[in-house]
């Protein structure tokens, strides 16, 4: 994926990341749940009574956001330098890495150290740590 430094715009990460803290803030305040997608996607595959609307609203909202600003924005298109195939298995290993590490970046990332967990920021040292030297060995060993 290539992103275009040239016109890249702080304000609107600012914005965002702003967006995000009041979402994730509100979430737990007046719903007592972490916003963790990872948990909450998993919380649909093995539903329990009374327990889904709320998950299928917020996972139809993520879904939904980016079409909605999609049509009142005009967005650059990313150019993604990966098969079919590596974005599967890059998806898979994202999923199995946030069952063993019990949450995903959402969750441990935005909402644990938020709360102060030594356990989220175990885990966002792990994945960050993860992250830097899959980048540093496919662009630099492997050389792709």
């Amino acid at each position: 994926m290539s992103l275009d430094l040239n016109s890249f715009n702080p304000w609107s990460a600012f914005g965002g990341g702003l967006l995000i803290g009041l979402a994730v803030a509100l979430f737990v305040l007046l719903n007592g749940r972490i916003a963790g997608i990872s948990g909450i996607v998993g919380g649909l595959l093995a539903p329990k009574k009374g327990d889904i609307a709320w998950r299928l609203a917020f996972v139809s909202g993520l879904m939904l956001a980016p079409l909605l600003y999609a049509a009142l924005a005009s967005l650059q298109r990313p150019r993604i330098d990966a098969s079919w195939g590596e974005l599967v298995l890059a998806g898979l290993l994202v999923g199995l890495g946030t069952r063993y590490g019990s949450g995903c970046t959402s969750g441990h990332g935005v909402c644990g150290l938020s709360r102060l967990s030594t356990r989220s920021l175990a885990a966002t040292a792990t994945f960050m740590a993860a992250g830097f030297a899959t980048v540093f060995v496919v662009r630099h060993l492997i050389g792709a």
